[in-house]
């Protein structure tokens, strides 16, 4: 069988593990969530890069250090995880969802203007696929209402935008490190912040309301409850086990666009037949192959062909379900305007098997597999 996913591993995990528990230091903040950060900020320029336990928590923190309230809007696209719309409905808003552009699947800029009122206080690109959003369009969008830019770059780590790193290019930028991801701890992400005056406000709120940062850095001879906040810390042994993939980040990227190159040369003869849509990266973007998909002409040949690749053994999923279809989306948010390409695009696209070290006869026969579906 052929898996849709292998987590990443490079063999350094236990190692660095083991140096953790040596360390007498497992809670958090130790030497390996130290080092994820800086290779975070270092790697993305951002102001300051902190470790949390999910992207889910990042964003919740993101909307902390927003302030939204109830009563608030937050422009969206309703294809996208819960977690981009829970982080911000936990603290009262409503969520206006906007439609998509069928060519990358991410939201479309050209319609968030309209749907901007007198209580919005953010928009929340999701740059899917690792493939950016029209940031320039977006921020100057924000900067022109004084509206906040959250980027869910949960896919996006590795990724950019004319040079500049995804989640770097708004006020604040999420990342995701589940296992499903080009990099993992298992459960893990990072809110990466850009203006360094609110680093200290969110260390509050990642330290349950807290100012234990400072207490560690000898700031401070005792901490105490300042603010409202969570527990948001993540573990030094999930640190431990992420470090040992970020140090070897280009080895797995590089082999991850390898797959995917690989996949959209061997497709290309039938998407030029005009069988399958395949993906689609502007010139301004670089992507980090973290997913590979075709889309099929509609739901009903979708389903065929994920049952064809099953049966011969090969595990393929589809995505999001438009989060305004589902009853919390009714409930929370309303879509602006027509659902043109939202529910229709999502019911075309199929994820093909893509991860670090997948081996070549494997994707080979994936690529057979297709080609004989659409022969047939």
């Amino acid at each position: 069988m052929i898996k849709f996913n292998i987590p990443p591993f490079t063999g350094r995990e236990l190692e660095n593990i083991k140096k953790a528990v040596n360390s007498e230091k497992i809670c958090g903040d130790g030497e390996f969530t130290k080092q994820c950060n800086e290779w975070i900020e270092r790697k993305t320029g951002t102001s300051k890069a902190l470790l949390t336990t999910s992207c889910t928590h990042a964003l919740e923190m993101a909307a902390l250090l927003c302030d939204i309230k109830p009563g608030d809007e937050v422009i969206m696209p309703s294809y996208t995880f819960v977690s981009t719309a829970d982080a911000f409905v936990l603290r009262g808003a409503r969520i206006v969802f906007v439609d998509i552009r069928p060519d990358t699947m991410n939201i479309n800029e050209a319609l968030i203007e309209d749907a901007i009122t007198d209580c919005t206080k953010a928009i929340v690109p999701v740059h899917y696929a690792g493939i950016s959003c029209e940031m320039d369009t977006i921020m100057d969008i924000a900067n022109r209402h004084n509206l906040k830019v959250v980027e869910d770059a949960a896919q996006g780590v590795y990724s950019y935008y004319k040079g500049k790193a995804l989640g770097s290019i708004g006020d604040f930028g999420c990342y995701s490190f589940h296992e499903t991801k080009n990099y993992s701890m298992g459960e893990g992400g990072a809110l990466l912040i850009s203006d360094a005056g609110l680093i200290e406000q969110a260390e509050i709120i990642r330290e349950k309301g807290t100012n234990r940062s400072k207490f560690f850095r000898g700031e401070i001879d005792k901490y105490t409850w300042v603010n409202k906040g969570s527990s948001y810390l993540p573990s030094e042994l999930n640190a431990a086990y992420l470090y040992a993939q970020l140090e070897e980040a280009d080895k797995i990227n590089q082999s991850r666009l390898d797959t995917w190159e690989f996949y959209f040369r061997e497709l290309t003869p039938l998407y030029e037949k005009g069988r399958i849509s395949l993906p689609f990266v502007p010139k301004e973007c670089q992507h980090n192959a973290h997913m590979f998909y075709i889309k099929c002409a509609d739901l009903t040949e979708r389903t065929r062909l994920i049952n064809y690749l099953k049966e011969h053994d090969i595990l393929s999923v589809f995505h999001y379900v438009p989060l305004h279809t589902a009853p919390a989306g009714r409930r929370f948010g309303c879509f602006h305007g027509e659902d043109r390409y939202t529910t229709k695009e999502s019911e075309r696209i199929i994820r093909l098997p893509l991860y670090y070290g997948i081996k070549e006869e494997d994707r080979e026969k994936v690529v057979q597999v297709v080609r004989k579906f659409f022969s047939n």
